[in-house]
């Protein structure tokens, strides 16, 4: 999603934000929070990797990896992505966000299929932002493409966007939108507007999918999110 300049970046880079258990993967770029308590276990120590990228790790030793697409180095365009791939879900929406840098410019994009084909689309881009704002902003622009009363798959390559609907935001919403940990939520505005439109279509199903694995339309949604930084669409 990310381009090798930005990961390699990343990587000189500290890992740790401002002392409150946020962190940036040198593998994918993304940021990610650690429990204080977690932390107070193991002093000194610095995270590498977020939760999918050492998920990603496991997969691959037991043998259950798929082998990166080209995407994960190299952005296509919406028609090779569809000339060139061809496995994955059929049906539901595929949503996804791209930063250059975290905070850099970004862009998201999501798409609705049905029986392997395109029924609407979306995509913008910003010129200052994080991979975890566009990772939101698409989830919400697809959860917009649905009725309220929909059954279907809304797929991200994000955990934490999973996360952050199916787990936390009740809690926090508990709580007067305040997490157990020292610190705000990050990106309050777009949670609350997503889990609101999560809450709105219960017939809906937030899921994980793997990033850059050669699953047809998550790959499109990668392609709509990098398209603010290509000539052709």
């Amino acid at each position: 999603m990310n381009s090798t300049c930005s990961r390699c970046l990343s990587s000189c880079l500290s890992s740790r934000r401002s002392g409150e258990g946020l962190f940036t993967c040198q593998t994918c770029d993304k940021s990610f929070e650690l429990r204080p308590e977690i932390l107070d276990k193991y002093p000194g120590w610095t995270p590498k990797q977020c939760l999918d990228c050492r998920n990603s790790a496991t997969s691959d030793q037991g043998g259950n990896s798929r082998t990166p697409s080209v995407t994960k180095n190299h952005d296509m365009s919406t028609s090779e992505v569809l000339a060139r791939f061809t496995e994955g879900p059929k049906t539901g929406v595929f949503t996804d966000g791209s930063s250059e840098g975290n905070p850099g410019p970004g862009g998201w994009g999501t798409v609705l299929t049905v029986d392997d084909q395109m029924v609407s689309q979306d995509y913008g881009s910003e010129a200052h932002t994080t991979n975890n704002r566009m990772e939101l902003r698409a989830m919400i622009a697809g959860l917009q493409m649905i009725p309220a009363d929909s059954p279907v798959d809304v797929y991200t390559d994000s955990q934490l966007v999973v996360n952050i609907i199916t787990k936390w935001a009740t809690g926090w919403k508990e709580k007067g939108w305040k997490k157990k940990s020292p610190g705000p939520i990050a990106n309050l505005e777009l949670v609350q507007e997503v889990y609101a439109l999560a809450q709105a279509r219960p017939e809906a199903k937030i899921q994980w999918i793997k990033a850059h694995s050669g699953y047809r339309w998550n790959e499109y949604a990668d392609a709509l999110a990098t398209a603010y930084r290509r000539d052709v669409f």
